[in-house]
């Protein structure tokens, strides 16, 4: 099978982690230091090992988090094949708008995959967790706990969408 490179968006409220999430997948790095995306960042992951013996790459946009519902209307929205919708667990507000930004999507780019991610799981102790993890899977969104800093989750997560994508594809 030819090798597959898909466009990802990475969406979510400016500071829940999505540029640390794109540097642990392209360098296996997490920085400590804290600055804001401003448009779009392009990052690259070769997911490994490959999906369905697929060699596949995502071509990940890391966007603002400033833009809201008005992502959808900037040009790096367009021709996207997924996203990965990211709140941090630490605020729960930002919960509320990975849910929306998720609907949003399904609205505007309706039979393409996405995933909600809560990250910073590292932040928190495994009761509140757990209570939030089990309330969003009744959702019947994948969902994915993660914590960019230590690199829990990160890299299944990319690798269980890319997995979605191909079997979407087919």
């Amino acid at each position: 099978m030819m090798p597959m490179t898909r466009k990802i968006l990475l969406l979510g409220e400016i500071g829940v982690g999505k540029t640390s999430i794109a540097r642990r997948l392209q360098f296996n790095t997490f920085g400590d230091t804290y600055k804001a995306t401003i448009g779009a960042d392009i990052y690259t992951y070769d997911v490994l090992p490959s999906p369905m013996g697929v060699e596949f790459t995502f071509l990940i946009w890391d966007t603002d988090g400033s833009y809201g519902e008005g992502v959808f209307r900037q040009y790096y929205a367009k021709q996207a094949q997924a996203a990965m919708i990211v709140a941090d667990v630490t605020r729960p507000s930002t919960i509320d708008t990975m849910i929306a930004l998720g609907r949003m999507f399904a609205d505007v780019m309706p039979g393409r995959y996405f995933a909600h991610i809560v990250n910073k799981m590292d932040a928190v102790d495994e009761d509140t967790a757990d209570d939030l993890i089990a309330r969003l899977k009744a959702m019947k969104v994948p969902l994915f706990a993660t914590s960019a800093q230590s690199g829990q989750n990160v890299a299944g997560a990319f690798g269980d969408a890319a997995t979605a994508i191909i079997k979407l594809e087919r």
